[in-house]
């Protein structure tokens, strides 16, 4: 997927007002638009150019896509780094989004704020908040224990003047023990204001794990990548391993080869509910051998070799004989 640069599309620099940003986009809708331009490839210049205008129209999607674009290039291979956009809050837009076609750039970006519903009109001086929506990013441990965490969310805004500013502001939210990457947390009347008499909105978190240094998560399950010595694979052994939520025995079966993979029951995320089972943590052995630094460590090394003078790990790798 190839970054697109918004404002080269509507042909204004990065710190442009919104009052250029919406000429620019006007000026090019004309030019552009399919009925009436003779200009070639007019309608994919216009749908870029509409795009564009999505994007760098809405203050809130402006600075998400600012955050993202930093040291980016037009036309060059790009994925959104992980955790781009926690903390960034965006109000539900209704169903407007749904019905247009985006490039897999915005999608990226932008298609987890796409609506949950349209926001209930009531009476004209009565009406209901909208939602708002952001992600939250919580380490693996939380998932486990649940916790108690303050976060800030950003929330830009524009002044009279147009110019774009970012408000943040603090919450404190219960994190469920056996909540699940991908999930929602509703924090009720924690959106937009309601006018009149209207309800505030809601907002929705949803759920990320932060990056593990020694962890990897697919669903409720756990991987961990798990160092042993060539004696406690050959001769089985029981080793230590942890896991978010402290340590437990795992029994390694004699003669395990390198990457083998076992299965701890129920070791993985826990079952929100009763009714939800926890998940499973998966451990892939990974042999490892001392170093022969020393004379002693050499000396190991050569009673080896001396103990299996036939084994041969290479056999059996298909070398053709040579041909003369």
């Amino acid at each position: 997927m190839d970054f697109k640069d918004y404002y080269a599309a509507l042909g204004v620099p990065a710190k442009a007002k919104p009052e250029a940003i919406k000429h620019a986009y006007r000026k090019l809708a004309r030019k552009f638009h399919p009925d009436v331009s003779k200009e070639p490839n007019a309608e994919a210049r216009f749908k870029d150019v509409a795009e564009a205008y999505e994007v760098l129209g809405d203050v809130e999607r402006r600075a998400a896509y600012d955050a993202a674009a930093a040291g980016q290039a037009a036309d060059r291979a790009f994925a959104p780094p992980p955790g781009w956009d926690s903390g960034f809050e965006f109000r539900d837009r209704g169903q407007a989004d749904s019905a247009r076609a985006h490039s897999d750039f915005f999608e990226a970006l932008f298609s987890r704020h796409a609506s949950r519903a349209a926001a209930e009109t009531m009476r004209p001086r009565e009406q209901a908040g909208t939602d708002h929506h952001a992600k939250l990013s919580i380490a693996l441990r939380d998932a486990y224990c649940g916790a108690t965490r303050s976060i800030a969310l950003r929330s830009p805004a524009a002044d009279a003047l147009g110019r774009v500013s970012l408000h943040t502001r603090q919450l404190e939210v219960q994190i469920p023990r056996g909540v699940r990457s991908g999930q929602q947390l509703r924090l009720r009347g924690q959106g937009e204001a309601g006018q009149g008499h209207g309800a505030a909105g809601d907002l929705y978190l949803e759920v990320e794990f932060a990056p593990d240094p020694l962890f990897s998560v697919t669903g409720g399950d756990v991987s961990l990548t798990l160092p042993v010595t060539p004696w406690e694979a050959a001769l089985g052994a029981s080793v230590s391993v942890p896991t978010p939520d402290g340590r437990v025995d795992l029994n390694v079966p004699s003669g395990s080869p390198d990457g083998r993979r076992l299965r701890l029951r129920g070791q993985g995320i826990p079952g929100a509910t009763p009714n939800n089972a926890a998940g499973h943590l998966y451990v892939q052995l990974a042999v490892v051998a001392p170093p022969a630094g020393d004379e002693a460590g050499q000396s190991a090394y050569r009673a080896l070799a001396a103990a299996f003078p036939h084994f041969q790990p290479r056999a059996g790798m298909g070398y053709a004989s040579a041909q003369t």
